[in-house]
């Protein structure tokens, strides 16, 4: 089968956050599977970034070609991806149409309207809203346009049900399937040695929506309710407003000693994160799936995801606990996680990544998916 996948950003893009990780690693997994993939993106690396690209296309490790266009402006303005568009589309049995509200989706949609191509789009939680939500108004038009200009073999991918919900609230006339993503298991696990500093970890983009300034509040708290040392490091970048406003409230609180924003994080450098960490927290007020929660299971590490994130089994599986987002809701939380055997817990969501979620198991899935759509 011939698969272009078809994403404004693409690895090592890593200021993106998880789709971009999730989705390299989906495309190696389809590629060890058989499937002959082709990914076309753009360069981006951030909002004033491109990457560093000297071959075109790429030819990634698991042997697929990356043809990363120049990125011109904006987020994903990148004109060259439009007149390679036509003729990948041409040669694709089935393209995956990643993101809602970028520059390729409105033409790879009307392209593939008119190939007569089938379209497994995958949104990467676009379509979810949350109380602060910005350009409503304007995103409903789009979304409008996107229904007009869609092909006829339409099924649009969610990670998770709570996505599910959103996706088909916003697109009713179209089949919604699901697909959670895959995290890799690493081979070893960090021992991590019980001493009295709780070392915490927020690893993801810097946006309101991740609720980072309560964890920051809730952090403050812990300085009269928790009788153990503790730090926080929050890594991942977002706009500058954004990170200075975070600084901001970290230095008002006295915090500096304690919580460190240490910017965007390589692969490597998030290797030795989660390795130098007791629990990783996932505050945020919305996620389709939570990519940095699934990373930090499988390394061993316990977490503590809101209420709002697809991760409410953690409780059950004993791995970590599932909270409201308030301040003081995680501030209990992280005075009840200090006090569990962390290590065990770890083990725990470490054999469950293993036993539900691995990359082999999710392109069997997503292959039975292309197959769904080339049929209808």
């Amino acid at each position: 089968m011939r698969v272009l996948y078809l994403v404004p950003s693409f690895y090592p893009a890593f200021y993106h956050g998880g789709p971009v990780i999730s989705g390299y690693h989906l495309c190696n997994a389809l590629s060890e599977n058989g499937v002959e993939l082709r990914v076309l993106t753009t360069d981006t690396a951030g909002p004033d970034r491109n990457l560093p690209i000297t071959d075109f296309p790429t030819m990634m490790p698991a042997r697929y070609p990356v043809y990363y266009c120049r990125r011109l402006f904006s987020v994903s303005v990148a004109p060259g991806i439009l007149w390679r568009m036509v003729n990948m589309i041409r040669w694709a049995d089935v393209v995956h149409l990643v993101a809602v509200y970028s520059f390729p989706t409105i033409p790879a949609l009307l392209v593939c309207k008119l190939l007569n191509k089938p379209v497994v789009w995958s949104p990467r939680g676009s379509l979810q809203r949350w109380n602060r939500s910005s350009r409503v108004g304007l995103k409903s038009i789009w979304n409008c346009v996107c229904r007009l200009v869609a092909p006829r073999r339409l099924i649009i991918h969610s990670t998770s049900s709570e996505e599910e919900v959103a996706s088909s609230e916003q697109f009713r006339l179209v089949e919604i399937v699901t697909v959670p993503n895959g995290v890799d298991v690493p081979s070893h696990q960090a021992s991590r040695s019980s001493n009295e500093k709780l070392r915490l970890l927020y690893l993801g983009r810097l946006d309101p929506i991740k609720a980072i300034d309560n964890l920051i509040a809730a952090c403050a708290k812990l300085n009269n309710g928790l009788r153990s040392r503790w730090s926080l490091t929050i890594a991942g970048t977002g706009e500058t407003s954004y990170r200075e406003k975070l600084s901001r409230k970290v230095a008002d609180l006295s915090l500096t000693r304690q919580i460190k924003l240490v910017g965007e994080v390589k692969e490597a450098g998030r290797e030795q994160l989660f390795d130098e960490a007791d629990l990783l927290i996932l505050p945020s007020h919305q996620e389709s799936f939570g990519m940095a929660a699934a990373e930090a299971m499988a390394r061993g590490l316990p977490v503590i995801v809101s209420t709002n994130t697809p991760w409410k089994q953690v409780d059950q599986v004993q791995c970590g606990m599932c909270v409201a987002n308030d301040s003081d809701s995680l501030a209990e939380a992280i005075g009840k996680m200090h006090q569990q055997p962390l290590q065990e817990m770890g083990l725990k969501g470490r054999e469950w990544m293993k036993r539900e979620f691995s990359w082999k198991k999710r392109a069997v899935e997503m292959l039975e998916v292309y197959e769904k759509v080339q049929g209808l």
